[in-house]
């Protein structure tokens, strides 16, 4: 795997870089606008979307106990709940803004690996919770677009204890 680093004067690199931290800057206003139907529209087909428990972040979902591992079934189904009112803690929704910093990207056989770091605050029912970690994207282009195929967010947090579930998308 390829190290990007972003320091050498490598305009590809660069424009890839700039172009990769544009689709994670969407991706979270629209997250933020709760447009969940086109924030789906940015996973491929096989796309998997995983939240790691707080005690086991390198946790493997076919082995342990995760908080999230949706492929897209679920992950339809979760954005389905998500705008009913059948998702009992998103309902009213809830008000978030995601924080994206710290982007570093590699190069895979053709394949895209973004990390970068997140803090992601809640707002609902007159009360803040701030989550905070990084995300593991990877990234593939589908006709011309960037494309997530597997998106990993790792929360930093000891704990939910303050927080219960996690019911918005990271």
């Amino acid at each position: 795997m390829a190290q990007a680093d972003p320091s050498k004067n490598d305009g590809s690199l660069r424009t890839l870089r700039e172009t990769v931290e544009d689709f994670l800057y969407q991706e979270a206003a629209l997250l933020d606008s709760w447009r969940l139907d086109e924030w789906l529209g940015l996973f491929t087909a096989d796309g998997r979307y995983v939240v790691p428990t707080t005690d086991l972040p390198d946790g493997d979902p076919q082995k342990h106990m995760v908080f999230i591992d949706d492929d897209m079934v679920r992950l339809r189904a979760r954005v389905e709940r998500l705008k009913s009112r059948h998702g009992h803690r998103e309902y009213p929704s809830s008000r978030t803004r995601h924080f994206i910093s710290n982007v570093r990207i590699q190069v895979e056989a053709g394949a895209i690996v973004a990390t970068s770091s997140f803090l992601v605050y809640r707002f609902r029912m007159a009360e803040s919770s701030p989550y905070v970690g990084w995300y593991e994207h990877r990234l593939k282009e589908v006709d011309g677009e960037l494309k997530i195929r597997h998106k990993k967010a790792v929360l930093d947090m000891e704990a939910l204890r303050e927080h219960g579930a996690v019911s918005i998308i990271l």
